[in-house]
């Protein structure tokens, strides 16, 4: 009997511990995209770092402006002398909470439905965000995407009168984590 309580408080022990750590990847991915009727508009960022307190829920990103990559180099020049003004701000940052659903971390492979309240820093200008994601867990690999749109003009991100019809305010942005990796208290 000894034994199998003991069990029983081994195995709870192990289904509660990734609650109890904090998570973090450097191989997160930002895409955004802006469809424009001239031209779309396209880059991506491999580097996104984020770490999770999967106890709290407090949850950080950070990417750098010049990381995003363009399909045609003029676009990405544009991007950070012109528009985000990568060198005065060089990076975007997202702090917040993850509303985790009590099951997320029960130890059992699914896709959970999350939201995540907080705020976006862009181009020096801090605004609340409500963004709605996806956690995805198998085999005890957690993984998170999610997709949210917003406007230039929340960031004081100014598009010359010349391209206004060219480029549009809402920009739509996707943020994919293939996995995340227990952070060593070390």
């Amino acid at each position: 009997m000894k034994f199998v309580i003991a069990c029983m408080l081994l195995l709870s022990n192990f289904f509660k511990a990734p609650a109890q750590q904090k998570l973090f990847t450097k191989t997160g991915t930002v895409v955004f995209f802006s469809k424009a009727p001239v031209e779309n508009i396209k880059a991506k960022n491999n580097k996104l770092l984020s770490v999770w307190d999967v106890a709290t829920g407090q949850i950080e990103f950070s990417v750098l402006m010049k990381g995003f990559e363009f399909e045609k180099a003029l676009m990405q020049e544009h991007f950070n002398e012109n528009y985000v003004e990568s060198d005065k701000y060089p990076k975007a940052t997202f702090k917040g909470i993850v509303e985790t659903p009590k099951n997320l971390f029960s130890g059992v492979d699914g896709n959970y439905s999350v939201v995540v309240n907080g705020t976006l820093t862009l181009h020096g200008i801090t605004k609340p965000v409500m963004i709605p994601a996806k956690v995805q867990v198998n085999n005890k690999i957690i993984s998170a995407s999610a997709a949210f749109i917003i406007l230039l003009t929340d960031y004081n991100i100014k598009i010359p009168a010349i391209v206004a019809d060219n480029i549009s305010n809402h920009i739509q942005i996707t943020v994919v984590v293939p996995s995340y990796q227990p952070l060593s208290p070390h």
